[in-house]
């Protein structure tokens, strides 16, 4: 079961017991025996390139690694289509109104709670500029890549070079 505090029943607010359920441990409920189910959260990545390099976004202070360099992402929210949030992501962090094109990848990780959908840009509008949480843009070749915030970043960029047929150094 997740590492919780308190887990309370979402049914009636009662406390929960970790059980045996499907074979995992989950959370049941003392008072109305309703089970709590941990999902995934779901989060977007937008690839934005041109001219064989990629738009990448500095993260800023307070972010999970500060500092370092991804893709314009964040997460979807209940009820949004996931399309949508990846140009609404891109809109906030890089100061583009990009078309969403089709996804490349889907990124997910045994024990972690996000799971990742990552689209291409098919085209975009705009001059790239921080904006969200991030401090700088800039363009990067795949054999030019600044310090990536996420180690799916890498596995993203070789699928990216493998989709649209780039050789680095080209």
């Amino acid at each position: 079961m997740e590492d919780r505090q308190s887990i309370y029943c979402q049914q009636c607010g009662g406390a929960t017991v970790p059980a045996d359920v499907d074979g995992r441990l989950r959370p049941r409920c003392v008072d109305c025996a309703s089970i709590t189910y941990f999902d995934p959260k779901l989060a977007v990545a937008v690839i934005v390139s041109r001219d064989g390099e990629i738009l990448l976004g500095k993260r800023g202070p307070g972010t999970r690694e500060a500092g370092r360099w991804s893709f314009p992402a964040g997460f979807v929210e209940r009820g949004e289509r996931v399309e949508v949030a990846a140009a609404r992501e891109a809109r906030e962090e890089v100061n583009l109104e990009v078309e969403v094109g089709e996804i490349l990848l889907l990124v997910s990780y045994e024990g972690e709670a996000v799971v990742l959908a990552v689209y291409l840009a098919a085209s975009f509008e705009g001059v790239p500029a921080a904006g969200d949480d991030l401090v700088d843009v800039g363009w990067f070749s795949p054999d030019g890549l600044p310090d990536l915030a996420f180690p799916h970043d890498q596995e993203i960029i070789d699928s990216w070079v493998r989709s649209t047929e780039i050789e680095p150094g080209a």
